[in-house]
């Protein structure tokens, strides 16, 4: 929770230095903003081929595993979907590319500002971290209310790290691997969708 809170807080004090001018000039060069993206990408490698161990659950919970991160994925795709009727000044893959962020704020954030604007990347980055801090305050409503997996589905890639504490508390330790391995799965697939949508 405290990690999140700084997130936000940083992103607040961008936004106040931007708007008051304060912000030097050469951090608006936006190859900045790209090499942070190719920073990231090799951070996520990294994490995913640290984490061997997590590889280990699919011996203990066999292909059944795979079946969290792809409802996470047609469940966040058609929520979206049903959102971007709402939404008209906004067309289907400029809401499908916000859902792919799957609370991965960080990365989906700076892809979609890349590709589309700051006006769209900024609403992924606002729609992702409330997703994950809807987890972060809503996951004991959710075990009760849809079971030990909702707050896994609904954290995206954010169940291997930020919100991981909440799952193990409210969902069990039990489900820590289900945990960690939808949050690798799920965070690899991040730019792939992302990107996917900002081709169409």
């Amino acid at each position: 929770m405290k990690q999140s809170l700084l997130y936000l807080l940083l992103f607040a004090t961008g936004v106040v230095l931007s708007l008051t001018g304060m912000m030097p000039e050469a951090l608006l060069d936006s190859a900045i903003t790209k090499w942070v993206l190719y920073l990231l990408l090799l951070l996520v490698g990294i994490q995913i081929g640290s984490g061997r161990n997590h590889f280990a659950a699919l011996k203990r919970y066999g292909a059944s595993i795979m079946l969290v991160p792809l409802a996470t994925t047609v469940g966040t795709f058609a929520g979206v979907a049903l959102v971007s009727l709402a939404l008209p000044e906004r067309t289907l893959t400029d809401c499908m590319s916000v859902g792919a962020g799957f609370a991965y704020y960080s990365l989906s954030s700076i892809l979609i500002t890349e590709f589309r604007g700051a006006e769209l990347g900024t609403v992924a980055l606002l729609a992702n971290i409330m997703r994950e801090f809807s987890v972060l305050i809503l996951a004991p409503w959710m075990v009760k209310h849809f079971g030990k997996l909702a707050p896994i589905s609904a954290g995206g890639a954010t169940t291997m790290d930020t919100t991981l504490p909440v799952i193990t508390q409210f969902s069990g330790t039990e489900y820590v691997v289900i945990a960690l391995f939808h949050g690798i799965i799920i965070d690899f697939s991040v730019p792939l969708w992302v990107t996917f949508f900002l081709s169409l």
